[in-house]
């Protein structure tokens, strides 16, 4: 493939949601099935065009190919900002998990969202979410990628909010919306510090420069420790990675995210929103320093335990499934974390399926029983025989069963996480808390399995009215499933996806003082056999110890559920309630804000709008005592001269007759008063 045509095929791929996003919103309500045709067309298109790349990159299987186009966006000044597209075997790989994920969705979404009023606005959201996310892989600078991360942000507003005429969903997405903001202002600091220490947002750029040991000197922060520059920005950035991925401790907004509808959960825990921020570090993993990496391989070792065991006590079939995301993010950013790159990179492709097969499937048994609540479920193995197939090879994908996909890139994780606390001795715990979060999941796994689809029916109305979903809705789950079992095979992952290195940024004079002086290449993490098979037997050891539990105390009903948690309310109820969590956030965030808003409104109600409205009622009486002056004073002066000289007019009117004999009469008389006048005076 050319540079002009690989380009080319990129940019359709990018523009051809946005299309359909255009056309839907102004016009999908006139069109023929409200358009949906013309999204689903725009993203099956796209994947074709990805397909077509991940062909390329497969042939040549080189983890340095790849294609840039940047060309010059608009200029500040000396600064010339710069965009462009960048296509490497890493965008190719997530160019097609992205499409086929989303084009799925469509297509199940036609038989899901059926009949209902916002049907072509709901297609439109969905394309403008595909263009959001193929924008961020596709994207070769700093700037354009917080662009593209925040048109996902709004993206993710909007459809999980799609049903705002319920207080729910609404909620959901302003929660989600907010939490995201949190993360997103460190991720913008940390872009703003390599833009004031390099003055470039392009990744060739920012790595060549890191490499040249350009980012140099330290912050100090709250006066208690100096930190380098590089290391502040790389952990600003991982900042946007705990928000979109649902990190420890901005994860609150995934699991209420379930409110929208049941294919959106599935775009965004699969290959989109979640997504973003474990394909953001993958992609700026150069620029992560050593101490940086350990902030994120812990971050993600608590969030994989943690949101696993809140799982355990989860009786929403979806929320279950939504903290098992959380947890198989942090498995992710954990690989990332401890230098297996290839392998957190590897889990977030093999997630993508199994998790949308998992997604869509429990969105076929709420289709069918109108009901979230798992112990409201049972026995629907023999009414939905597909979406039970299908939901079993997901989860046994999930839990990492050999050989279906999810166990290679699972394994690969273990490794890593081993042979770094085996390099590193006190970072060890790593491994073992890795290990035991495999256990957990799949005990909270197929605990979903037994109870939905297996047993007796717990709600008989319920039951008697469920059915298999319809074509529409079996065909992606049988695609995805296939997938979820094939996708790991082969070893072609490993091959086209290696870490990446700064010493091939760095000039030959540059590269071992540079490299030396940051420290940022790492241990690839796994790569050793001994820590493979060790961390193979540990892998199969907690599938079967998780798998046995689950077995014994939902299929077997050998150990009873309630009693263990009476046995142990401390631990059931801190479980039950996610560690208290959203209530820690409501106590020491929410409700102070809301207070802190109720005295601001007193105070503008008293004190602003009290000065405000004594001001005016003192103008009135101002403009009152004004008014009277002007009235009886000013005007009664003015009206009194005037009246003073109508009446003299009057008067002088008298005397003014018109006739010749009255003016001799008076002229004789005034001539006589005044000769009586002078004799008298004389």
């Amino acid at each position: 493939m050319t540079h002009s045509l690989a380009i080319d095929v990129a940019l359709l791929v990018l523009l051809l949601p946005l299309a359909a996003f255009v056309i839907q919103i102004f016009r999908g309500r006139q069109l023929p099935r409200g358009g949906d045709w013309v999204s689903i067309t725009a993203i099956v298109l796209s994947l074709v065009g990805s397909c077509f790349i991940a062909r390329e990159a497969l042939s040549v299987r080189n983890p340095g190919w790849g294609y840039r186009w940047v060309f010059d966006w608009f200029t500040v000044g000396a600064n010339h900002i710069q965009v462009g597209l960048l296509i490497d075997n890493v965008t190719a790989v997530m160019l097609v998990v992205v499409c086929g994920v989303s084009a799925l969705v469509h297509v199940y979404s036609t038989s899901y969202m059926h009949g209902d009023p916002k049907y072509p606005r709901f297609f439109a959201y969905l394309s403008l979410f595909s263009f959001s996310m193929l924008g961020l892989v596709l994207s070769d600078n700093l700037l354009f990628l917080y662009c593209f991360w925040e048109l996902v942000g709004l993206s993710s507003y909007f459809l999980i909010g799609f049903w705002s005429e319920k207080p729910a969903p609404a909620d959901a997405a302003k929660k989600a919306f907010l939490t995201n903001r949190v993360g997103d202002v460190g991720f913008f600091l940390g872009i703003m510090i390599l833009w004031t220490q390099l003055g470039t947002f392009g990744y060739h750029d920012v790595f060549a420069a890191v490499a040249a040991g350009k980012v140099t000197g330290s912050a100090s922060l709250l006066g208690l420790v100096d930190v380098g520059w590089l290391t502040l920005a790389g952990v600003c950035l991982f900042c946007g990675a705990v928000g979109k991925s649902a990190q420890f401790p901005l994860h609150v907004w995934l699991p209420d995210a379930m409110e929208g509808p049941t294919p959106v959960s599935a775009l965004i825990h699969a290959a989109t929103m979640v997504a973003a921020g474990v394909y953001m570090v993958g992609r700026l993993y150069p620029l992560f320093t050593p101490e940086a990496l350990i902030v994120i391989a812990y971050t993600g070792c608590i969030t994989a335990f943690f949101a696993g065991t809140i799982a355990i006590t989860a009786t929403d079939i979806k929320r279950v499934l939504a903290y098992s995301t959380v947890s198989q993010l942090g498995y992710m950013v954990m690989g990332l974390g401890v230098g297996g790159y290839t392998a957190g990179l590897f889990h977030l492709m093999t997630h993508a399926w199994f998790k949308a097969c998992l997604f869509l499937g429990s969105g076929s048994v709420i289709h069918s029983l109108h009901s979230q609540e798992m112990p409201e479920m049972g026995g629907l193995r023999k009414k939905m025989p597909w979406t039970f197939l299908t939901m079993l090879v997901a989860t046994m994908a999930l839990c990492g069963v050999p050989p279906l996909s999810g166990f290679f890139s699972k394994d690969a994780i273990l490794a890593a996480c081993l042979q770094f606390g085996l390099e590193h001795k006190r970072h060890l715990p790593l491994f073992f808390v890795a290990a035991a979060g495999a256990a957990i999941t799949t005990f909270y796994m197929f605990r979903l399995i037994f109870l939905t689809f297996f047993g007796q029916p717990r709600d008989h109305h319920k039951y008697d009215h469920a059915h298999e979903s319809p074509a529409g809705i079996v065909l992606p789950l049988v695609i995805l499933a296939g997938l979820s079992v094939s996708a790991g095979w082969g070893g072609w992952f490993e091959e086209m996806v290696q870490k990446p290195s700064l010493a091939s940024y760095a000039p030959a004079s540059h590269a071992a003082a540079a490299l030396a002086g940051h420290g940022v290449e790492h241990g690839d993490g796994g790569h050793h056999s001994s820590a493979h098979t060790i961390a193979m037997l540990a892998s199969l050891l907690a599938v079967a110890l998780g798998f046995g539990l689950s077995f014994l105390m939902y299929y077997k009903q050998a150990i009873s559920a309630d009693a263990m948690a009476e046995r142990f309310p401390t631990v059931y109820r801190w479980l039950k309630n996610k560690y208290y969590i959203d209530e820690f956030y409501d106590a020491l965030i929410v409700r102070p804000l809301l207070a802190f808003e109720e005295w601001l409104a007193r105070f503008d109600l008293g004190v602003i709008d009290g000065i405000v409205n004594w001001i005016a009622r003192a103008t009135v009486v101002v403009s009152d005592i004004a008014g009277r002056i002007d009235f009886y004073i000013v005007d009664g002066l003015v009206n009194w001269f005037g009246d003073s000289v109508l009446d003299i007019g009057q008067q002088v009117r008298r005397i003014q007759m018109g006739r010749i004999q009255e003016y001799l009469v008076a002229a004789f008389a005034l001539t006589l008063i005044f000769v009586l006048t002078l004799s008298l005076v004389y």
